[in-house]
């Protein structure tokens, strides 16, 4: 009896290890997966830049000539016609000068009378035969020396009639003053400014770019917010940008004309630039499709009961998806979950299709 027992216990061992040396077909079984498709779109970057609104022609003004100022007749901020008086000089010393080419001018206007007539005179004897050829010459040559002077004294007087009268500093174009540059009593040198004008018809928003952004600038659409009033929007175009960066900032700049920009945005005001540039196509996918294994983020795409790795750049993440940039194709398949448990040999079927936003 125990002979027959040991028998049956030694065959039931032996039928044990013969089934556990045959590996179970459930392990090779095709693990199921759901999925989400790959649908790419067109991606825009937005960039913001703050700046400060100032008008596109802003000049400094200076007097064309040097001197004292006895008067300051315009204050800061203050609105300028075009020709409008804004400061004047000490006229004594430009009027004694007037004075002193106006009396060269008649000492010159003498001289050449008196040298005219002497050759007329001259060509009287020449022609009598009482004087020489070479004495005529020289009294011709003397008529016209003096004749030269009194242009030459002439000139001077305009020159110093001006000068007088740009003893008065004018506006040349029609602006506001956004600067005081020099005070009353102060001395200026002719071209030292004494204050600055701005044209507030035409304003710009001038902002500072960072080497980064540059790329791209002139082709995105962009649009301006103000401070002031943070909740509307206005029109904004890149007019002009730097070639080349600010030595201390290391950033170009940039100005955005704001065509129809309303007359409550004023100079001075701050504002944001808002731009939006097209990029390459992105794929949104569930945030639990990105895995990382050590080389960067990737997800797993499947083909056909194969996965295979497809490194990604990722672009955004929000809560629930993931804007990704990579090597991905329009209706490609992708591991939606779980992509943590399985690896390049794991063989898969898809057991679902998911949309994007129902995974998390």
């Amino acid at each position: 009896m125990r002979r027959v027992i040991l028998l049956a216990l030694l065959a039931f061992g032996g039928c044990k290890a013969e089934s556990a040396s045959v590996p179970d077909g459930r392990t090779d079984m095709p693990r199921p997966v759901q999925v989400a498709e790959i649908h790419l779109a067109p991606a825009s970057e937005a960039r913001a830049f703050t700046g400060v609104v100032r008008a596109r022609r802003e000049a400094d003004i200076a007097f064309r000539t040097g001197g004292r100022i006895t008067a300051r007749l315009v204050e800061l901020g203050q609105a300028v016609a075009a020709g409008q008086p804004l400061a004047g000089l000490d006229e004594a010393d430009l009027t004694l000068g007037v004075r002193a080419a106006e009396a060269e001018l008649s000492a010159a206007e003498a001289q050449s009378r008196q040298a005219a007539a002497d050759a007329a005179r001259s060509k009287a004897l020449l022609a009598a035969g009482h004087v020489a050829a070479a004495y005529d010459d020289q009294r011709v040559a003397a008529a016209r020396s003096a004749a030269e002077k009194v242009a030459a004294a002439r000139a001077n007087l305009d020159l110093l009639r001006r000068r007088l009268d740009y003893a008065q500093l004018r506006a040349p174009t029609a602006g506001v003053v956004t600067a005081l540059l020099a005070e009353t009593g102060q001395v200026v040198a002719e071209g030292q400014p004494v204050l600055r004008i701005a044209n507030p018809e035409e304003r710009e928003l001038v902002v500072q770019i960072p080497e980064a952004a540059v790329a791209g600038l002139a082709e995105a659409a962009a649009e301006a917010r103000f401070w002031a009033r943070p909740g509307e929007r206005h029109a904004a175009r890149l007019r002009e940008l730097a070639p080349q960066a600010e030595t201390a900032l290391r950033t170009y700049t940039a100005r955005f004309s704001l065509p129809g920009a309303p007359d409550w945005v004023a100079l001075g005001m701050t504002g944001t630039v808002r731009t939006v540039a097209a990029a390459a196509t992105v794929a949104t996918l569930p945030l639990s499709a990105l895995h990382d294994r050590g080389q960067g983020p990737m997800v797993w795409k499947v083909e056909r009961d194969r996965i295979a790795a497809v490194p990604v750049e990722v672009v955004s993440l929000g809560a629930v998806t993931a804007v990704l940039r990579g090597a991905l194709v329009e209706g490609d398949q992708v591991v939606a979950l779980g992509p943590q448990v399985l690896d390049p040999t794991s063989r898969v079927r898809v057991a679902g299709l998911r949309a994007s936003s129902t995974l998390r």
